[in-house]
C-alpha cells in the first residue's frame, strides 16, 4: 500500500459524489414516503405525472420519459391499472403496443398529492436560500443531462407513432 492509497481523501466516503447522490436519493425517498407513502410510490407518481402531459403515450415511450426499464414501467402500469388510476388500451395501429391514459381517479389522486409534494420540496430545501436552491437544481439538472447516456435506463424522448392513437376510448360502464 502506498502513502497515497491510505490518504483520507481516498477513503472519505462523504466527499464522493456517487455516495452523496445515493444518500440524497435515500433522503428524498424517505421524505416522499413520509408525505405521500399511503397514496402513491415515487415511481407511480412519476408515471402518473408523465401521463398528464402525454396522454395516450405507449409504454416504451413512457419508460423512456421516466428513465426506467420497459419491463418495470409495464409492471407499474399494470398495478396502476389495477388501482383504476390509468387505463391501457391496445393500439389499433400496432397491437403489440398499449396506449396509456389517466383515469378520473388518477387525475384526482394527482390533485391530492399536491400538498404533499409541496411539503416534500420544502423539507428537502429547508436551510437553503432561494439562490442556493436555484443553483443546486441547475447543477443537478446539468449533471443528470450530461451523464444521461451512462444510465442503464436513460431518459429518452417519446417515439413518434406511425399514426397517433387518438383520444382515449370511452370508459366502459362496469355496472
Amino acid at each position: 500500500m502506498t502513502q497515497s492509497d491510505s490518504s483520507p481523501a481516498l477513503t472519505d466516503l462523504y466527499v464522493q459524489p456517487g455516495h452523496l447522490l445515493r444518500r440524497a436519493q435515500q433522503i428524498s425517498a424517505s421524505i416522499f414516503h413520509d408525505e405521500l407513502g399511503s397514496m402513491v410510490t415515487p415511481i407511480q407518481y412519476a408515471i402518473l405525472r408523465i401521463l398528464v402531459e402525454h396522454p395516450g403515450i405507449d409504454q416504451v415511450s413512457l419508460a423512456g420519459l421516466v428513465a426506467m426499464d420497459t419491463s418495470t414501467a409495464a409492471s407499474v402500469a399494470i398495478r396502476l391499472e389495477e388501482k383504476k388510476l390509468l387505463t391501457r388500451y391496445l393500439d389499433p395501429n400496432n397491437r403489440r403496443q398499449r396506449a396509456l391514459f389517466l383515469t378520473e381517479a388518477g387525475k384526482a389522486l394527482l390533485l391530492q398529492t399536491r400538498p404533499g409534494i409541496a411539503r416534500l420540496h420544502d423539507r428537502l430545501f429547508d436551510g437553503f436560500t432561494a439562490d442556493e436552491e436555484s443553483t443546486f437544481m441547475a447543477l443537478l439538472q446539468k449533471l443528470v443531462h450530461i451523464n444521461n447516456f451512462q444510465s442503464r435506463a436513460p431518459l429518452a424522448a417519446p417515439r413518434e407513432p406511425a399514426q397517433k392513437f387518438g383520444e382515449q376510448p370511452a370508459e366502459e360502464d362496469t355496472n
